[in-house]
């Protein structure tokens, strides 16, 4: 099952530290949901706004933290490439813009490089004495976390927001 870290910054931006792990719905209307285990045919739980379960969650997290800048990790190839993987993560950041929009939050989505994050928290799991196989979800919380920490710096460091800002004119994909 397909799994989104969720992190979450303090109020100054300083330190990420880790939320939840949230269901990913990887199935849209009328697509089959594949092998994640769904009964064929079954359609992605989505609220009336059209909106699913995952970005739901997402959005409320983003809301009660009063989120400025909501990170999704862009999973490149190590060449830096991009594959189906980025490309979905890209309609996922869409989908996401359009719902913060709809639920009148005013927090941005960047995409930022997530290469080597999963390696990067099963080491620092595995030091810490985690077996990483049964802590799978812990796993994405630390990936998440990784990923958030590593924007901050480069924030702190560069004056200005890490990563591509994903826009609302850029949303092309209806069926998804």
């Amino acid at each position: 099952m397909a799994r989104i870290g969720l992190a979450a910054s303090d109020p100054d931006g300083l330190v990420a530290t880790p939320v939840e792990t949230v269901p990913r719905v990887l199935a849209g209307p009328g697509k089959q949901p594949g092998k994640q285990g769904a009964k064929p045919g079954k359609q992605a739980a989505r609220s009336a706004q059209g909106t699913t379960a995952d970005v739901a969650r997402i959005v409320a997290e983003a809301a009660e933290r009063f989120a400025v800048v909501v990170y999704v990790g862009l999973p490149r190839h190590l060449s830096g490439k991009e594959g189906a993987a980025t490309a979905d993560a890209r309609r996922f950041a869409a989908r996401l813009v359009v719902a913060l929009a709809a639920a009148g939050e005013g927090a941005e989505v960047r995409l930022v490089d997530e290469r080597m994050t999963t390696v990067s928290a099963h080491q620092a799991l595995h030091a810490a004495g985690r077996k990483t196989k049964k802590h799978r979800s812990v796993i994405d919380q630390a990936a998440a976390v990784i990923i958030l920490q590593s924007a901050l710096d480069a924030e702190r460091a560069k004056g200005e927001r890490a990563g591509e800002l994903v826009e609302v004119q850029t949303v092309h994909d209806t069926h998804e």
